[in-house]
């Protein structure tokens, strides 16, 4: 029912957000000699576009890089499917440059959203590496037939993506992926694997949800997992080709990370409101350009959503010595040629400081000149992987910690 209900909801608010986007577009100039047209109309028009801009998509945008900057000069990027399943691409930006640049694969987090939230991300790491990126799909358009996905699937995909692209690659995990990262590169260690990465780097993940616990990790342990069964689980309606797929809906999820923060998201469109109204179209486009990304949802797997709750969340397995992969008991402890850095943000409220530098002390078999961790003051969850204080300040040493590691 949660999933019909809101599908009612959204069949019946698509006219209307799309004939309110119609009617901002016509009256968005005011119309000079006229007091409606310079004082009323851009003030409804700007409200039109307001409700307009409410609305929930459920396909990946564009990532949208065209070119980057190498070495001084500017070179064309190409993206490019290499490896295909029916849960996920491996997306490769191409560049045309003859240069080796350390190859690196960027593992996107399961979390409602798409890969494309990382597109920052993706575009400071392309000056320097050969870049590729987990193109998780929405699995309300996988079809029953292709079976379950939980955990294990997708540390299946990590392991299989770092074959694909070959030795010597680099892993950077970001956050809700830095279990399962970490898990793949115990296996990879323990089969003596020859595409073990290079290097790990885990961001802003939940290692160890014990420490300095947020509400987020509150509401974890708040119920006991058959509550999340009951209250968050849907049904994929059979419109769809994931039909009859049981789902934890992105737009559940969404729900909740709005509600974290309502007065910033209200906020937020009041300035967008105000923006349009003063004609200041460059403001209006940040806001506009965030929320398009922000609203962009994916549905997840009931399977890997529940396990993750009650294996990460609620009984800590992985710092627990308990964590359990296809049978195979995890340990940490066995990766040995993996350099492992770790980030954090001070101001992190969804992954409290603390959570990912657990790795540190669970890779005990890592020498410790191949350790490193960084709290980057000032910024949040989102702030470790993009904005003004990761360009500037935690890539450059990410970028040194992978290119020592060569």
């Amino acid at each position: 029912m949660i999933y019909r209900t809101y599908q009612t909801y959204a069949d019946a608010l698509g006219p209307i957000r799309a004939l309110a986007q119609a009617t901002s577009d016509i009256f968005f100039r005011p119309w000079p000699g006229n007091k409606i047209g310079e004082v009323l109309l851009p003030r409804f028009s700007a409200a039109c576009e307001v409700l307009a801009r409410t609305r929930l998509t459920h396909r990946r945008p564009a990532f949208g890089i065209e070119s980057v900057k190498v070495g001084g000069r500017v070179v064309q990027v190409t993206e490019e499917v290499t490896h295909h399943t029916p849960f996920c691409d491996l997306l490769h930006f191409r560049k045309d440059i003859q240069t080796r640049q350390p190859p690196v694969l960027i593992v996107a987090p399961m979390s409602g959203h798409f890969a494309t939230l990382l597109r920052g991300t993706v575009r400071t790491m392309l000056r320097d590496h050969d870049v590729y990126i987990t193109d998780w799909h929405n699995v309300r358009d996988v079809s029953m037939m292709e079976g379950r996905f939980g955990l294990d699937e997708l540390v299946d995909h990590i392991i299989h993506f770092l074959e694909r692209i070959g030795e010597r690659a680099h892993l950077v995990a970001v956050c809700q992926p830095a279990v399962p990262a970490l898990v793949a590169a115990t296996v990879m260690a323990e089969d003596n694997n020859p595409s073990q990465p290079h290097s790990m780097t885990l961001m802003a993940g939940p290692v160890d949800t014990r420490v300095n616990p947020t509400s987020v990790n509150e509401l974890a342990m708040s119920h006991p997992i058959e509550w999340f069964e009951q209250n968050l689980i849907g049904t994929v309606p059979l419109r769809y080709k994931g039909g009859l797929r049981r789902v934890y809906p992105g737009f559940m999820q969404i729900t909740g990370f709005v509600s974290m923060n309502l007065d910033r998201h209200t906020n937020s469109f009041m300035d967008l409101y105000r923006n349009l109204v003063d004609q200041q179209l460059d403001k209006a486009d940040v806001i506009r350009t965030f929320y398009e990304e922000y609203f962009a949802i994916m549905d997840l797997s009931a399977d890997f959503y529940l396990q993750t709750v009650r294996t990460v969340f609620q009984e800590h397995h992985l710092p627990l010595g308990k964590f359990e992969y296809r049978g195979r008991c995890i340990d940490p402890g066995a990766i040995q040629r993996t350099a492992l850095f770790t980030v954090e943000g001070e101001r992190d409220d969804i992954c409290a400081v603390g959570q990912t530098s657990a790795a540190q002390d669970l890779c005990k078999g890592i020498r410790p000149r191949m350790k490193r961790h960084h709290v980057q003051t000032g910024v949040g969850h989102y702030g470790v992987f993009q904005g003004r204080r990761w360009d500037a300040e935690i890539y450059p040493l990410l970028h040194d910690f992978i290119h020592l590691s060569e």
